[in-house]
């Protein structure tokens, strides 16, 4: 990809936000997060990239897969005034309907449409499925590590704040409580995921951003996770149980393994 056509897509997808601005307050503050959110994501994928040492065409591209992986948020919020995709629609799937529709890609290479329509269709799946090109494969993975490098950055910066600042639809409208669910804990003994539709409590979606751990597959992103101290400060949000501390333990030794590899 060429600088000037990733300048192109960054402008539409600029104009494009600026459509879903609006007077209320909580419906702005969710917008606006999104569109700080992408840009994040825009960061951590060229860092990701180039720690890969992709020439600078492929980077570019990076980019361009971040910036529209959640190009769906926006007509979601607007319709449902969730970012829950299970009360709703599936944001990625509506994303690449968006870029599609309004084409967006018009003047990038068919190969980089396709793949670009393939990372963000598939950026939030349970399971990556199996099939795919290396060149899609290594694009959906770099992007689902970006994701989660800032989805940490902008809960971490919700758990610290007063509910008065908070953007409303980062909680994923759980209930803040002291409990949480014995299966989450066991899914990071097992080193698994959870579906979003079995969270419960804020607790829960602490553990299950625990168990995102598992599931990076670079070690430019274990080594970001590591420098921010991502493990420690959501497990100092958690309640002070030793079953919450094995877990937690069970993580960081993963996390450190993870960074002494080769």
């Amino acid at each position: 990809m060429e600088r000037q056509v990733l300048d192109n897509l960054k402008q539409w997808f600029s104009d494009y936000c600026g459509t879903f601005h609006t007077p209320d307050a909580e419906d702005q503050q969710n917008i606006a997060l999104k569109e700080e959110h992408t840009l994040h994501v825009c960061d951590n994928m060229a860092a990701i990239a180039r720690d890969l040492s992709l020439d600078e065409g492929s980077v570019m591209l990076a980019e361009a897969v971040a910036l529209f992986h959640d190009v769906g948020r926006f007509p979601q919020y607007r319709k449902y005034h969730t970012f829950r995709d299970g009360i709703s629609v599936n944001h990625a799937a509506l994303g690449a309907k968006v870029l599609i529709e309004n084409k967006v890609l018009g003047n990038v290479l068919k190969r980089e449409q396709d793949l670009i329509i393939r990372a963000v269709t598939l950026h939030n799946v349970f399971t990556v499925p199996e099939g795919l090109d290396p060149d899609a494969l290594l694009f959906l993975k770099m992007v689902r590590d970006a994701d989660k490098l800032d989805i940490w950055r902008v809960s971490l910066e919700y758990y610290s704040q007063s509910e008065a600042e908070r953007a409303s639809a980062v909680g994923l409208d759980l209930p803040d409580t002291d409990g949480y669910s014995p299966e989450l804990l066991e899914s990071l003994h097992r080193k698994k995921m959870v579906q979003m539709t079995a969270l419960r409590t804020l607790n829960d979606f602490k553990l299950l951003q625990l168990a995102w751990i598992f599931d990076l597959n670079f070690a430019y992103s274990i080594q970001v996770v590591a420098e921010r101290r991502t493990v420690e400060r959501i497990a100092s949000l958690l309640p002070d149980t030793d079953e919450i501390r094995n877990a937690v333990d069970f993580v960081r030794d993963y996390a450190a393994g993870r960074l002494r590899e080769p």
